[in-house]
């Protein structure tokens, strides 16, 4: 047996697998709301393990170990800002938006969320916030593209052009077939997958490099500057507000939200809160370990750095292939793509979900049946598929790069948007209209002229947000307030939380 057939071995079993769970997903969609939503039926493991899952793309095991491999500890800020973001949102928005948008005729997404919670009968919430979706998520989606086409480059050795195509095709299958309920399994097996990889992994690479004390020692010898949290002076202000800002990006995530608005009840959030706060704060210091740990390694063996010098988002591919076992390598290198899958997966169906239902059903076919809004929901999970892989046909693309752009845009156009609505009973339609609005075109201006002319490197998340909630509060402000009735449904929400002790 030759020395890459347990890795194919190993792939194709695990790519059976996830397949054969979509096919018995199958079994269990009969309408649109199943399909999108799973019928609000997810449990606690399930709901905490797929929001972790469908959150760590493939730039846990790629971009983020590469940015430590280059920075060092300096990188490590990110982190921090994710798990502080993440648990907030946990804390204060899992619950509210569960109980929020079954009161608004049991909403199965954001936009839909964002229609009823401010009776916008024009619909122009809708519009936008699906537009905004669109075009956000081809970006996001073109990320892990890349990320599953670097995989399998590097370890099959197959040409770009063709590595994208292999990457994509198990997981547009499970999701065209399976919808909701086949990414949340998925991602339980994924997010199954993922720890254990980042737990032994980097045991493996501190044990290789001789052990904890002496790969810090070699780290501190051959370049101490890794092991200062400000990059020797050079990360600044800045660039520590900017890292810590990704934890921002929580509140606007469609993918994340949607986990939240599919579990089964409101009591089921508390313990998912535990499970996905562990599972992540794991994962997190696990993927940095290995980044930060390779430069004590290959100071070792300096031979085996391989790919590692064109490109350091392969860190972790080369150092889990020279460390262990093929068979063992295999299992550990499929958890790279069970987190770019995890991730692409509840993507294409967050797309699909808002062409179908706020586009489809919503202008075009506003009587169209549940089978018909299926097989509809499932056309448009191949052509966003088309889209991101056509988006991410340059082999230079970024995972990192392309996943922060995504990730402000949303946490921008739609992070202070959920908030508002959840707690400020003053809000209004216009208010929400122009939070997206200048959330959204705060983050391109930004990233497009004040960082790519150099004229400040301060991430666009910040002022995106910013903008953002000034719009909402002086439009809201100076708007006529909400009906009644929204204001009533507000109170109602707010009452059954204080009961929960939200």
């Amino acid at each position: 047996m030759t020395a890459g057939q347990p890795l194919l071995i190993t792939f194709g079993l695990y790519l059976s697998a996830m397949i054969a769970i979509g096919f018995w997903a199958w079994r269990s969609t009969r309408s649109f709301d199943d399909y999108i939503l799973g019928g609000r039926s997810l449990g606690s493991v399930v709901t905490a393990l797929s929001a972790g899952a469908s959150d760590m793309s493939g730039w846990l095991l790629m971009g983020l170990p590469g940015a430590l491999y280059l920075g060092g500890v300096s990188e490590a800020w990110i982190a921090l800002g994710l798990i502080v973001g993440a648990w907030c949102n946990w804390k204060f928005v899992a619950g509210p938006l569960r109980v929020y948008t079954e009161r608004t005729r049991n909403a199965l997404t954001l936009p839909d969320y964002f229609t009823h919670r401010f009776e916008d009968r024009q619909r122009l919430l809708r519009v936008f916030s699906a537009v905004v979706i669109l075009v956000f998520f081809a970006v996001y989606c073109a990320s892990g593209i890349v990320a599953g086409a670097r995989l399998f480059e590097s370890v099959f050795g197959v040409p770009y052009a063709q590595a994208l195509w292999w990457g994509a095709a198990a997981t547009i299958l499970y999701t065209l077939v399976g919808g909701f309920l086949a990414v949340s399994w998925t991602d339980t097996v994924q997010a199954s997958l993922m720890i254990f990889a980042l737990i032994l992994t980097p045991i493996m690479v501190v044990l290789g490099s001789g052990g904890l004390g002496s790969s810090l020692a070699l780290i501190e010898m051959t370049d101490p500057i890794k092991l200062d949290w400000f990059n020797g002076g050079a990360l600044g202000a800045v660039g520590i507000v900017s890292l810590l800002a990704w934890g921002l990006g929580y509140f606007g995530q469609p993918h994340i939200l949607a986990r939240f608005m599919a579990a089964d009840s409101l009591s089921t959030i508390p313990k998912a809160r535990r499970i996905g706060m562990s599972w992540m704060v794991l994962c997190l210091f696990g993927a940095m370990a290995v980044g930060f740990f390779a430069h004590a390694y290959f100071a070792q063996y300096p031979g085996q750095i391989g790919p590692v010098k064109d490109n350091a988002e392969r860190v972790f591919i080369q150092l889990t292939t020279v460390l262990f076992n093929p068979w063992v390598a295999g299992v550990l290198l499929s958890a790279i793509l069970a987190a770019i899958m995890s991730t692409l997966s509840c993507q294409l169906l967050v797309c699909s979900s808002a062409l179908t239902e706020d586009f489809y059903k919503g202008f075009v076919r506003p009587n169209a049946g549940q089978r018909e809004l299926v097989w509809f929901g499932r056309a448009m999970v191949l052509l966003v598929a088309l889209l991101a892989i056509w988006i991410a046909r340059d082999p230079d693309s970024s995972v990192l790069k392309l996943v922060s752009y995504a990730w402000a845009g949303f946490g921008a156009a739609f992070g202070p948007v959920v908030l508002f609505s959840l707690f400020w009973g003053r809000m209004t339609r216009n208010g929400a209209l122009a939070g997206m609005v200048i959330g959204a075109t705060t983050v391109i201006v930004w990233k497009e002229y004040v960082v790519a002319q150099n004229i400040s490197a301060l991430y666009e998340m910040v002022p995106g947000v910013i903008a953002a909630g000034i719009a909402i509060v002086l439009v809201s402000k100076l708007g006529k307030p909400p009906s009644d009735e929204v204001v009533f449904r507000h109170k109602g929400v707010m009452e059954t939380l204080d009961v929960h002790g939200y």
